[in-house]
């Protein structure tokens, strides 16, 4: 009301405010207006704009292409280069798409590292640089509340349980990734974003193509317009990270999601911080729970002191997305937790040096896709569980228990578990147990 009284003040009418409704209505009736001009809501083959510009694609043929430059994207680029050199293919070509410019630049993490997948990919990554430099010296895990902490024991052989690890920066560490892959001869292309998948006319994939560019803000081409690129390969593999965009196309196209629950997801918030000498305890990693989250939201934080010549630590705060209260805002949160007394002792006289924030994938079991549950029930012997269950409590209580103990000394047996080793079933099983459903 405040604004139409306004309007009146200035000599506008109620007439007038009418018939300019009336032929807003008519401009969007007519279809005048667009919201947007993007090709997947107007095909260029009915816009008139796009009528002669030739959209034809240049293609290459490849072994591999892999979408992705993070750390499981670079880590089979890498293994899949030391087979094929070790078998004597070296032309055997590998080809990887990242979409940030420079490799490790969109790579948002605090990390607590487990070397044991780097041992097995690179057992000399001491000797090349890589950048693990804080080794794990200390561990805490706390439940806060309001003004105070409850400090919780540390149990050899669960998650939390970090000796032997390192505390990293997980971008650092992808990047040398990229220079080790490079040295083998994957052909890494930075600032390309793949945008398309392929299909073969038997519906396989057949590779991706990059994104177009030279497009105006209005839909139309410009002058410099380019068409994107075909990457063709015998096998694409697509490792995006969280939601990506290709990832959805292919749920949909392959029916990959029939038997299983959707995916939940989290956004975690991480800043570094540069702080004062006396605060700081190189190797010291703190998980906490609780405060300023109740109990029916999910989430929890870290702090990780870095060791890398000067007083950095790493903190973030991770909410669930299946928050109930609406009017949460996970930023607004992770600056409260900043203020409990037990971290801002920590913080105090510090600099913000850098921040940033992304999604997360927090399903477990009951959201891995059709293909891999098919393939785990059929090795654990259980053939007439023939979709997933609706959480991880009943997949795992419709095993029986036979089954499931062989299957945790297999997964013992093959280093999975390394804690494991040597001990008793039952202990194996209460750990595995354990592990899962907490």
């Amino acid at each position: 009301m405040a604004a139409v009284a306004k309007l009146f003040r200035f000599g506008i009418t109620a007439q007038k405010i009418s018939t300019l409704w009336e032929s807003q209505r008519f401009m969007s009736k007519k279809g005048s207006a667009k919201i947007t001009t993007h090709y997947s809501v107007i095909p260029r083959e009915t816009d008139l704009r796009w009528k002669d510009v030739d959209m034809t694609r240049v293609s290459d043929d490849f072994d591999v292409v892999i979408v992705g430059g993070g750390p499981a994207g670079m880590s089979a680029a890498i293994r899949l280069k030391q087979l094929a050199n070790s078998a004597g293919k070296e032309d055997f070509r590998v080809c990887l798409l990242e979409k940030s410019t420079e490799i490790g630049g969109h790579i948002l993490s605090g990390n607590c590292f487990q070397p044991t997948a780097l041992n097995e990919l690179i057992p000399d990554w001491k000797e090349k640089g890589a950048p693990l430099s804080t080794p794990v010296k200390e561990d805490k895990f706390n439940i806060l509340t309001e003004k105070g902490r409850i400090p919780l024991p540390i149990i050899p052989g669960l998650p939390m349980s970090n000796h032997g690890n390192f505390v990293i920066r997980l971008g650092n560490l992808v990047k040398w990734l990229g220079e080790q892959a490079e040295n083998l001869g994957v052909e890494i292309y930075p600032g390309s974003s793949a945008a398309e998948v392929l299909y073969h006319d038997d519906g396989s994939v057949k590779g991706v193509a990059t994104a177009d560019v030279g497009i105006a803000k209005d839909g139309s081409p410009k002058n410099s317009f380019e068409r994107g690129m075909e990457l063709h390969a015998k096998v694409t593999m697509f490792a995006e990270g969280c939601h990506g965009h290709l990832g959805k196309t292919l749920y949909k196209r392959l029916n990959l999601r029939q038997h299983c629950e959707p995916q939940t997801y989290a956004i975690g918030l991480k800043e570094l911080w540069e702080i004062d000498a006396a605060n700081h305890h190189p190797g010291r990693v703190e998980h906490s729970l609780g405060w300023p989250l109740d109990r029916y939201t999910y989430g929890g934080a870290f702090l990780y002191h870095l060791d890398e010549g000067a007083p950095l630590v790493s903190i973030g705060f991770v909410v669930g997305l299946d928050y109930k209260n609406p009017y949460i805002s996970p930023f607004r949160e992770f600056q409260r937790y900043k203020t409990h007394p037990y971290i801002k002792k920590t913080l105090n006289g510090g600099t913000r040096l850098a921040y940033g924030a992304r999604a997360l994938n927090e399903g477990g079991i009951q959201v891995c896709m059709s293909l891999f549950l098919l393939k785990m029930t059929k090795d654990l012997g259980y053939r007439s569980m023939r979709r997933t269950a609706y959480t991880a409590r009943l997949a795992i209580s419709k095993i029986p228990v036979r089954t499931l103990t062989g299957f945790v000394q297999k997964v013992a047996e093959d280093q999975l578990i390394t804690e494991c080793k040597g001990k008793s079933v039952t202990y194996t099983l209460v750990i595995f147990l354990v592990t899962c459903l907490i």
